[in-house]
């Protein structure tokens, strides 16, 4: 492409210079030739005077020698009126060119060797009609244009190389955003997911190189969402896996007790890695869309009527309260089930059997809080637990659950909190935004009702809302 745009480029300025200038070359010509004549015609000029006045020989030599220097200039008198013809000066013309001159009353030029002569009739007192001959050499009639063309072929090979560097630097201005968009989709098609291409150049290359990032950053996220929805298929699985180890902890001694708990082990453990090997993508939730929704307080009673069996198997207790009337909140049914199985098994996994937990569900004006809380030796560190891919492998956390959680929260712009609860372990506080803002600080008067409430629910009958 490059080449080929010097290539039209060298063509069309060349074209247009030869059309200028070739015109323009021979009008500087014709101006030259024009010149040389016009002083030849005023030297003519200042001597027809002198021959209206007189036609004696001596006093016209002297005119003729003032008019011009050399034997430039001659008179040619021809006889009448009982004169004799006169020639004064040196003639280059031809006899019958003279004639002619002198027949037709008008000026004209001729060709003699070494250039032209200019022959101007002028009439005589006597009648007779005298021709002034004026030599103009070649070399006047040349004076100037050879340099004029010189100067004229100068300018248009200066404007053709301009021309062509020009052109070359708006093909490389094209050239190089091209090569930079089929590099960048060749890297991509190696998969260098990073690869990206510079907006830059012409209006048609930018918007090629917009839509390549366009479509690399959407490959990109298809790709992430791949991975995420691995993973988060791959956590829901570790709920009925909590419930398999559970209860084939309970199957007693034997070979066939021996051989289940080992197969839910390996089972739980190649679960462990398929959400570790998903996890290598930063995944990225979207909010629900407009009219999107569920029961928070139906969901919450579900899913405690399932861990409510594993609960009185390991002599667990648990509370349930707020969710004895609709409590709407912007999120998918599924996805607040999926974190609050994420929570409740976590609840199950790490801590001793006979610890106690409890969920509260409390609805503000703008906002959900849903609560699940447990008497267990609590979290150390959060903060950790909260930093995605930072669970440590000796306690069998992979850290999604608390990302699963956190990432719907933060989905509706409300946010995920760890710390300490009333029952003495640890307290994880899901704040839902009803309105998509971010959520409102109600500083320690929310959290001395949220635990009002949760100590004031704990001592109530077991049974479910």
């Amino acid at each position: 492409m490059r080449w080929a745009l010097v290539k039209v480029c060298l063509a069309v300025t060349t074209m247009v210079v030869v059309a200028f200038a070739v015109p323009l070359g021979l009008v500087v010509k014709e101006m030259a030739r024009d010149r040389a004549f016009a002083g030849a015609e005023r030297q003519a000029a200042a001597i027809a005077p002198a021959l209206s006045i007189t036609s004696d020989r001596d006093q016209l030599e002297r005119v003729v020698a003032s008019a011009g220097s050399g034997d430039g200039i001659a008179v040619h008198i021809p006889a009448g009126g009982g004169t004799k013809a006169v020639d004064i000066g040196r003639r280059r013309a031809a006899a019958k060119d003279i004639a002619a001159t002198r027949r037709l009353g008008r000026a004209s030029t001729t060709e003699v060797p070494g250039g032209s002569t200019l022959l101007q009739p002028t009439a005589l007192s006597s009648g007779t009609i005298a021709v002034i001959e004026v030599y103009v050499p070649e070399s006047e009639v040349t004076h100037g244009v050879g340099t004029a063309w010189a100067v004229l072929a100068a300018v248009g090979v200066a404007l053709i190389i301009g021309s062509v560097a020009v052109a070359d630097r708006l093909g490389v201005r094209m050239v190089r955003p091209a090569r930079r968009l089929a590099e960048g989709a060749h890297d991509l098609g190696e998969g260098q997911l990073g690869a990206r291409v510079p907006e830059d150049g012409p209006a048609e290359l930018r918007a090629a190189a917009v839509a390549f990032n366009s479509m690399a950053d959407q490959v990109v996220q298809l790709l992430a969402n791949e991975r995420e929805l691995a993973a988060d298929l791959s956590h829901r699985l570790r709920t009925p896996l909590t419930v398999l180890r559970l209860n084939a902890a309970s199957l007693g001694e034997g070979p066939a007790a021996e051989q289940t708990r080992q197969a839910v082990a390996q089972l739980e453990r190649e679960v462990d890695t398929i959400i570790r090997t998903a996890r290598e993508a930063k995944p990225q939730t979207a909010a629900a869309g407009p009219g999107a929704g569920c029961d928070a307080a139906e969901v919450v009673r579900e899913r405690m009527a399932f861990w409510s069996a594993l609960a009185e198997d390991e002599g667990r207790k648990w509370r349930v309260a707020g969710a004895d009337r609709p409590v709407r909140i912007p999120v998918a049914r599924s996805d607040l089930a999926a974190a609050l199985d994420a929570l409740l098994g976590n609840v199950f996994r790490h801590t001793p059997e006979g610890t106690a937990f409890a969920v509260d569900v409390h609805n503000a004006e703008d906002a959900v809080i849903v609560l699940v809380s447990d008497a267990g030796p609590g979290i150390p560190d959060p903060q950790v637990a909260m930093a995605r891919g930072r669970g440590s492998g000796s306690d069998g956390s992979t850290g999604l659950g608390l990302d699963i959680v956190r990432r719907l929260a933060e989905s509706t712009g409300g946010d995920v909190r760890i710390g300490s609860s009333v029952l003495g372990g640890t307290e994880v506080r899901l704040w839902f935004q009803l309105d998509g803002r971010a959520p409102t600080r109600r500083g320690h008067r929310v959290r001395r009702r949220r635990r009002r409430i949760l100590v004031s629910t704990f001592n109530r009958p077991r049974s479910l809302p």
